[in-house]
This record gives C-alpha cells, structure tokens and sequence, in this order.
C-alpha cells in the first residue's frame, strides 16, 4: 500500500485556498501517473510545532503507481512546485507538503536520482496527529514496517497536544471532482 500525506496552509494565488490546493493537488498526481485509490477526510490542523502561522488542511490518500518509490517522490516533489512550494526553512508555512509515508513494507533510506532524499515509511509519521489520523481513515488495518505496531497503537502512543480534527464539510472535495476509479 502506498501512502501519501497532503497538506497546506498558505492560499495559492492558482488555486485559492489551502482545500482547494489540496483538491487540485490530488488532480495533478492522477494527470502525473498516480492513481488514487482512497482519500482520507480533510482535517484541520495546527502548526507543528505551535506557531502563529495558519493551521492546516491535512489528509492522506492510497495511491497506485507503477513508478519506483525513488520516482514517485521525485513526482510528487515536482507537483509541490507547481504549486508554488519553495522550500528554505523547517516547518514554514507551505502552498503544498506531499509526503511519501509509506511505499508498501519497503524501508527505504537513500537518495532519488535527482538527489532528493527519501525516508520511507516518513520518519516523523508517528508523532504527527496530522497525518495519523487522515491514515487510520483510508487504511485501519495499516501497520509501520519498521516496527510492527499498527495505526491504533501510533494513534494512541503519539504526543499529547496536537490539535486535529476534521472540517466541518470533511467528506468532500474541493476544487473539481476526481474520479477513483481511473
């Protein structure tokens, strides 16, 4: 199973708000080769760490692909900035964040072919309420590959004070609908 995370908290001026970049991000990785199976529900998170910057839209999708782990990330790196993602400082506001977080069983620690680094399953998966929550949604049954345990113990064992929760309208898509069935 392949999993990846999205999220945003800056508008993008091609596509409005942080959901509706979500939801055209979700368009640009089906025209790019990568199927998705399963959406998670949108939430709503706050910056972590806690910051003033706006909080965040997050969700998790199951995507199919015939590419390498390598050249999905490079894929998915490339869809960030097509969205306007420049990337400088740790935990900055953000127009787009794909994150590969799981490829299958694969533990992967390397580097793609443009020299982008790949950690997989994500490295800080685990401690983010953002990203384990949205997962549970598409894939229950998930355990880490490193470690075994599975999604309702990460859920349970992550740190306290993470505030994410869904959106009010958290089933829909934002933006133009995608169809899941190719």
């Amino acid at each position: 199973m392949i999993l990846i995370g999205l999220g945003a908290n800056v508008s993008f001026h091609r596509t409005g708000s942080p959901r509706a970049t979500c939801g055209a991000a979700l368009e640009q990785m089906a025209r790019s080769g990568i199927r998705i199976s399963q959406r998670s529900r949108w939430y709503e998170s706050a910056p972590v760490p806690v910051s003033e910057q706006p909080w965040y839209v997050n969700g998790v999708v199951v995507a199919e692909t015939t590419v390498s782990a390598s050249d999905l990330v490079d894929r998915i790196l490339e869809i960030e900035l097509n969205f306007g993602r420049q990337r400088g400082e740790i935990n900055a506001p953000r127009t787009l964040d794909l994150d590969l977080i799981a490829y299958g069983s694969a533990v992967i620690d390397s580097k793609t072919a443009r020299g982008h680094a790949i950690r997989v399953p994500h490295p800080r998966m685990a401690e983010r309420a953002f990203v384990l929550l949205p997962l549970r949604d598409v894939a229950p049954d998930w355990r880490h590959p490193s470690h075994g345990l599975s999604i309702d113990d990460l859920v349970e064992a992550m740190p306290a004070g993470q505030e994410t929760k869904p959106l009010a309208d958290a089933e829909g898509v934002y933006g133009t609908e995608w169809n899941t069935s190719g």
